[in-house]
């Protein structure tokens, strides 16, 4: 299972934010001991995708963040996770452009399909005036982990003006199972993140427990605290079910094909004023998808709007609804869930003409 270290957030409007980006991209190199071959096709990549969000969409976002995962033999593998988004025009020729050494027009940028060579995993979901979503990990050794059960996405990242995010979330496996957890202090800032720090470190030493026994183990953790909006999940591929409770409004919804189910928070405060406390189950199956975010994104999407972005990786969902719906006035939080046996591998879609 991997470990998700805290993203960072890049704004670009001009160039100087390339050289701002890859120079923290130069220091999560360093941190992760990166060699010089592998730090600098991280350096590449960043600043391809970088260079080309200021010069095609005029801004957008880069996210970084270290990641960590140990295999089957306890060998901790370390890398750097890669987002880049924008809102602008799109790409109009997808598969021209993912050919290695095409690089954008009027660039002389090293291209997309290199940043796809040089990368140990790569997504990338473009749609005609609705933007470019780009998402992108390259590990410090030659070989990739295996590939886990799960695959799973997620963007977390705090108010714009605040250093530290008042959402959290953790997920943790036991067997067969996943339990993911996501909380939301109340308010932002250093005061919501102890609430929603505290509750999210339960989850590793409690995975055995259902997610009611969870949630009221945080409710008595997080007295003292601001308090939380906490929603917990537990996927049991074997037995088909998902098992959920929740308190607050975060917002949890399982996706079918064919048709979604949104699963039931009850009102109140974890940690403060837990008024009711109710396990649901529900159907759960290999193609099923599941997506739980906090306030700080708005609860109108509609993934049936984006031709395609399922098949796509986790990461590359979590990425295109935050950009899409991120209210910008509070920390948000999205996380995305499936069976690896659901992945179709590299997409390269282009949403608008698939």
């Amino acid at each position: 299972m991997i470990s998700y270290g805290t993203q960072l957030v890049f704004r670009l409007e001009d160039n100087s934010g390339v050289a701002v980006v890859r120079r923290a991209g130069g220091a999560l190199a360093r941190e992760l001991q990166f060699d010089e071959t592998r730090a600098g096709q991280l350096a590449l990549v960043i600043t391809e995708a970088a260079t080309n969000i200021v010069k095609h969409a005029g801004h957008g976002e880069i996210l970084l963040r270290a990641l960590h995962q140990k295999n089957e033999n306890g060998i901790e593998f370390s890398g750097v996770e890669v987002i880049a988004i924008d809102k602008g025009p799109g790409i109009t020729n997808l598969n021209f452009h993912m050919e290695d050494g095409n690089s954008t027009v009027g660039s002389y940028g090293i291209g997309l399909g290199t940043v796809r060579r040089l990368s140990h995993e790569f997504d990338i979901y473009s749609s005609a005036n609705n933007g470019t979503a780009l998402w992108i990990i390259i590990w410090a050794e030659a070989q990739k982990p295996a590939q886990s059960l799960w695959q799973i996405g997620a963007i977390c990242v705090p108010i714009e003006g605040e250093e530290v995010c008042g959402d959290n979330w953790a997920i943790a496996a036991s067997q067969r199972t996943l339990t993911l957890m996501v909380a939301d202090g109340l308010g932002h800032g250093p005061d919501a993140a102890i609430a929603a720090n505290a509750a999210v470190a339960l989850v590793t030493s409690h995975v055995d427990q259902t997610p009611s026994v969870i949630l009221q183990r945080a409710h008595t953790a997080l007295q003292g605290t601001r308090g939380a909006a906490v929603a917990v999940s537990k996927i049991d591929p074997d037995n088909t079910c998902i098992n959920f409770a929740g308190v607050g409004n975060i917002s949890v919804c399982v996706f079918y094909t064919g048709n979604a189910r949104h699963l039931l928070s009850h009102n109140g405060i974890v940690g403060n004023n837990l008024r009711k406390l109710q396990e649901f189950s529900e159907a759960w199956d290999s193609n099923a998808l599941l997506i739980a975010h906090s306030d700080g994104i708005n609860t109108r999407w509609n993934l049936d709007s984006y031709p395609y972005l399922r098949q796509c990786h986790p990461g590359l969902i979590a990425a295109v609804l935050y950009r899409d719906f991120s209210r910008g006035r509070d920390d948000a939080t999205v996380v995305v869930v499936r069976e690896t046996g659901m992945a179709t591998g590299e997409t390269l879609h282009h949403g608008s003409d698939l």
